[in-house]
């Protein structure tokens, strides 16, 4: 993406499209910048009352002696109750509208008002523009003129304000670059985005940053850690399992470092314990975790934060064999507590389960977060909306909470009561794995918080809701959405000032 200023509207260049924000009036829409286009047939379309200036509201107009051949009319609504998720959603559909007609430069014109700063206003716009502007169709035939790269918006000219908004737009491009590598992943079939692709994704950006330092456990290696669980996932899998640890030294000098646990199950059946029909199709998003991780990792290189960041992320497919691992049967975890297997679809835990207690043992975090489709009932609980976390510790809960709220990728805090705990008793083993649906988010959070200190912060992010989605929604694309990327390192940047 090219992005470029114009000082003043006289002074914009050649584009496919203007596009001008306007606020819901009392009888017509009013401007929403003082810089705007003076032409008669404008104002015509303004007084027939068939654009109004309600939120979300577009209209394309087709005006003669302009720079561009299109005009697009966005509204804002009233600008009393501009906020920064408006200007997401106004913009982001915007960029869709453009998609659908194979637009490739626009001249932005930036909004101005009382109620949000000019930092606030250039965030929300920028957002609202790139966080669309993806597209997964690579594995469609097609012509070469209509590829993926020649649908979308590829030059973005802003008008107003101050030059400072290049530096806003290319810091979000930064991390929405994140977004679209874990999109990608997600995205891509499972037959090819197995364990030992992330693996050599990982090498792959450790060549490309200097600051990555990338360590893979083979099977050999895990079995020699002791990773009974994830061994145990993975026993049904022709494929070999991988346990990927990045780290990110951005302040070497400093103690303070971030462990982030992604789950990586690259495909997932059930196991033993089969998902029906209706129930496995989109499992190719099961490792959305391990993506995240991936997406937040490329974007902090990206921005050059100073923080100290790793990422885990143990990685194998969940598949049925006569191999597969059986409810009922007990296994040993990394951290030497036995395991009573209840159900072969409640795989995610287990592997973080061994992860998380690596991390504990080994990685010397600071804070720890995992990250996971983990729960159908997170999203019957919260449905597309928000993610669950569930956290040990109050101020790193409210410090992604206020993550959360200002990228508008909400969390939902869920409790850790103790007598949670009493759902995982088993008579033949020091834990069991699943207690059927009663709680059962609280109950899987409850199970990983077994196999982390409680003297170091832990929070767990339940993205089973967000991830992927079957309908396009707002600024987000129609299946994986990238969720998490953007509130981790919104949390990072908080850490590094």
């Amino acid at each position: 993406m090219e992005f470029a200023f114009a000082s003043h509207f006289d002074k914009r260049k050649k584009a496919d499209a203007l596009v001008i924000p306007f606020w819901k009036g009392n009888v017509h829409p009013e401007p929403a910048a003082d810089q705007t286009l003076q032409n008669p047939l404008l104002n015509v379309a303004l007084k027939t009352g068939d654009f109004k200036g309600k939120e979300g509201e577009i209209l394309y107009l087709y005006l003669d002696g302009q720079p561009e051949k299109r005009v697009i009319l966005v509204g804002l609504g009233p600008q009393q109750k501009l906020t920064v998720e408006t200007l997401r959603k106004c913009y982001g559909g915007v960029t869709k509208s453009c998609l659908g007609k194979r637009l490739k430069e626009l001249n932005v014109v930036l909004p101005q008002s009382a109620h949000l700063s000019d930092e606030l206003i250039a965030e929300g716009v920028c957002e609202g523009v790139l966080l669309p502007n993806y597209i997964f169709d690579r594995l469609k035939h097609q012509n070469p003129e209509e590829a993926e790269d020649g649908s979308l918006l590829q030059k973005i000219t802003f008008i107003g304000l101050d030059k400072e908004v290049l530096e806003i737009a290319e810091e979000i491009f930064a991390v929405c670059d994140g977004v679209y590598y874990a999109r990608d992943l997600i995205n891509g079939n499972a037959d090819e985005v197995t364990p030992q692709y992330l693996v050599q994704c990982a090498r792959g950006l450790e060549k490309e940053y200097a600051k990555i330092k990338t360590t893979v456990f083979d099977k050999k290696h895990i079995e020699k850690e002791k990773m009974g669980l994830l061994l145990a996932v993975n026993r049904g899998s022709s494929l070999d399992p991988a346990f990927i640890i990045m780290e990110y030294r951005g302040n070497p000098k400093s103690k303070d470092h971030t462990v982030m646990v992604g789950k990586g199950i690259t495909y997932d059946t059930g196991g033993l314990n089969l998902k029906p029909t209706g129930g496995m199709e989109t499992m190719k998003c099961d490792m959305s975790g391990a993506a995240a991780c991936f997406g937040a990792l490329l974007a902090v290189c990206h921005l050059g934060l100073k923080v100290n960041f790793t990422i885990v992320v143990p990685s194998t497919e969940n598949s049925i064999d006569a191999n597969s691992f059986k409810p009922g049967d007990v296994y040993t975890s990394h951290a030497g507590k036995t395991v009573e297997m209840m159900n072969s679809d409640a795989e995610g835990r287990l592997i973080l389960a061994d992860a998380l207690s690596y991390a504990v043992q080994k990685l010397n975090p600071t804070r720890l977060i995992d990250i996971a489709t983990l729960t159908g009932a997170i999203e019957i609980s919260l449905g597309s909306e928000a993610s669950g976390l569930m956290s040990n510790d109050d101020k790193l809960a409210e410090a992604l909470m206020q993550a959360g709220e200002k990228t508008y990728e909400r969390l939902w805090r869920m409790p850790l009561y103790e007598e949670y705990k009493d759902k995982l008793k088993s008579d033949i083993a020091d834990i069991k794995s699943w207690n059927g649906r009663s709680a059962s988010s609280c109950v899987a959070a409850t199970f990983l918080r077994y196999f982390v200190d409680d003297s170091i912060p832990w929070a767990h992010l339940d993205i089973a809701g967000t991830a992927y989605v079957t309908e396009a929604k707002k600024y987000l694309p129609k299946y994986a959405t990238g969720v998490g990327v953007r509130l981790i390192v919104e949390l990072l940047k908080g850490l590094s000032k």
